[in-house]
């Protein structure tokens, strides 16, 4: 496990690009997972700015979000669909049929996340993963308590983590209940792994993962048994 400290959330961003630049030049087509929410926005940002000064390409690339929200449309402004249209997809030169999210609208979600691990395996799996993390060391949607050999599956979001994600919202009540989220196996077999975690609320976390062993009450602790992760993390 590589720890990278950082003095400011620009430099984590420029970090966290800097790995993925390093990926996409190395294999052009690769699979990347990919991730939501407030910390990685300064990430898509320099991503879409090194792609626009041409130092790689996104055609041949593959991408599968880790997770989202049952019972929202793509086009809706709070889904992770429309997220990842805004905050990059509509920005580079990725085609739509490489473009992977888990339907939260499926009729039979058993299914949609059946279908979904299936998807992931027939590419190879994950090449780079990217990885947030919760206060409560979730990491996509997988919740305190989640078998670190779970698949893609529905998960009954945490109260912490819908007041957490209620900032996207008008209030907390909107926040969807269920989402689909990829396993933790899932997360676990990509071949390198970049975690994000900035701001003083995010630093107990990261503590725990540092300082103590591993527990599936802290589902980001797995990553300790995963030969090539990178933490990039500051206050």
């Amino acid at each position: 496990m590589r720890w990278i400290e950082v003095n400011d959330y620009q430099e984590m961003s420029r970090q966290a690009a800097s790995l993925f630049e390093q990926q996409l030049l190395r294999k052009p087509d690769s699979v990347l997972g990919l991730a939501t929410g407030g910390t990685p926005l300064g990430f898509y940002e320099e991503l879409v700015r090194k792609y626009k000064q041409g130092y790689f390409s996104f055609s041949e690339v593959k991408t599968f979000n880790l997770d989202e929200y049952v019972g929202l449309a793509s086009n809706e402004s709070t889904s992770y669909h429309n997220y990842m249209e805004e905050n990059l997809f509509s920005q580079i030169d990725i085609s739509p049929d490489n473009i992977h999210l888990p339907n939260g609208l499926a009729e039979d979600l058993l299914a949609e996340c059946a279908h979904y691990e299936q998807l992931i395996q027939q590419y190879g799996g994950i090449d780079l993963q990217l990885l947030g993390i919760g206060v409560n060391g979730h990491i996509g949607f997988n919740e305190p308590g989640t078998s670190f050999h779970s698949a893609t599956h529905i998960v009954t979001l945490a109260e912490e983590t819908r007041i957490e994600n209620s900032k996207y919202f008008h209030t907390k009540q909107e926040v969807p209940r269920y989402a689909i989220t990829m396993g933790i196996e899932t997360i676990m077999q990509a071949k390198q792994i970049v975690l994000l975690a900035f701001g003083e609320h995010k630093m107990a976390s990261i503590k725990r993962i540092q300082q103590d062993g591993m527990s599936e009450d802290f589902p980001a602790s797995c990553l300790k048994e995963h030969p090539n992760v990178t933490i990039i993390y500051g206050k």
